[in-house]
């Protein structure tokens, strides 16, 4: 361990190595496959950045509250935040959920032990700055939704980034998933959470719990900014560093979560049969294994790609769907050619620089 003994019998961090502290994947907020750093609008319980998603919920799902964007406007040491723009002024309505959010998977959290008697404490840190000042919260909680830790930290200078430390002691109750792909803890930061969702900051309640009573409300100004980085979730009572990975780790950790491709315009999918004269059947490989099999796609445009058979030139297909998939490859299939040939073999190829699939269904 790097920690050492310093003055006052307190630790500090040597400098060491400190692999695989960080529980929060996309901490830094760099991967955004979705959006490529273009504004969202929030729905609700959708994601935005790479693992990162959010409640738009005002007695039922609110449209057009906030939005969410990749910024480059970021603290000393890092690139990106995740920037959240009020879009109204949005009143408590007595059952709202306005935050951003990540489930953690319960083999990154199993070891914390929460619980048992053996929970282990936890302390999370990051930067965080908004054009509101006053107190703000979140939450720490079980995926069954009846144990939760409401925390409260303090914006002291409005357009400034401040980096926010909290401890929390792990839970020695309720019912907590151990070592599977289900969510093992689920962090929230509060935008505007009602009362009832709500409760006092710094213990373990019973109950779905998203935020801390009184806190301040960012969407119940219309323009109001709040922007976060540096999100890390580590066991220990000690903050440490922000545990910078290299960009291919952390797009590798995201692709867990969304095996998508964005090859570009002369890229491959993949290769595959010709079913009929007009469509096909191409095997996808993923990078890495998805969580679960994916359950559907999401295409920038069909007409962004060519089925190129043989020496042929390529053909548009007019649309592209997911016939079946599991964790490690996806197959699909391009309709709405012509000339190709059945039974010999072919390649999706792309034609359009914007060209992108998402397969759909594999995150938490």
């Amino acid at each position: 361990m790097a920690l050492t003994q310093v003055q006052d019998g307190m630790l500090g961090y040597d400098g060491g190595s400190f692999a695989n502290r960080n529980r929060i994947i996309n901490g830094d907020m760099r991967i955004d496959q979705r959006n490529a750093g273009a504004s969202y609008t929030q729905v609700n319980g959708a994601y935005s950045l790479d693992r990162w998603s959010g409640n738009s919920y005002d007695g039922g799902a609110a449209t057009s509250k906030f939005s969410v964007q990749q910024s480059t406007t970021a603290p000393a040491g890092f690139s990106n935040s995740l920037l959240v723009t009020s879009l109204a002024a949005t009143a408590d309505s007595g059952d709202d959920i306005f935050n951003i959010e990540q489930k953690i998977e319960g083999f990154n959290s199993a070891d914390l032990d929460f619980g048992t008697a053996s929970a282990k404490t936890i302390t999370l840190s990051f930067w965080v700055r908004s054009s509101l000042t006053g107190t703000f919260g979140g939450a720490v909680k079980n995926s069954a939704r009846d144990r939760a830790y409401p925390f409260a930290y303090t914006i002291s200078s409005a357009n400034t980034f401040e980096y926010k430390t909290i401890t929390i002691a792990g839970d020695t109750s309720g019912t907590w998933v151990g070592a599977t792909n289900g969510t093992g803890l689920w962090l929230s930061f509060g935008l505007g959470v009602s009362s009832n969702r709500s409760d006092t900051a710094g213990a373990w309640a019973g109950g779905d719990l998203f935020s801390s009573t009184g806190a301040t409300r960012v969407i119940g100004t219309s323009g109001a900014t709040l922007y976060i980085t540096g999100v890390q979730l580590e066991a220990g009572s000690v903050a440490t560093p922000f545990e910078h990975r290299q960009y291919g780790q952390e797009l590798a950790l995201c692709r867990r979560y969304l095996p998508a491709y964005n090859p570009g315009s002369s890229g491959s999918l993949g290769s595959g049969m010709c079913i009929t004269t007009s469509s096909a059947m191409i095997f996808v490989p993923f990078d890495v294994p998805a969580r679960v099999a994916p359950n559907g796609l999401t295409v920038s445009s069909a007409s962004h790609f060519l089925c190129w058979q043989s020496n042929t030139v390529g053909t548009t297909p007019t649309s592209i769907a997911l016939n079946q998939a599991t964790s490690n490859a996806g197959l699909l299939y391009p309709q709405g050619m012509s000339g190709l040939v059945a039974g010999n073999a072919t390649h999706l190829l792309t034609s359009n620089s914007a060209a992108q699939i998402l397969f759909n269904g594999c995150e938490l």
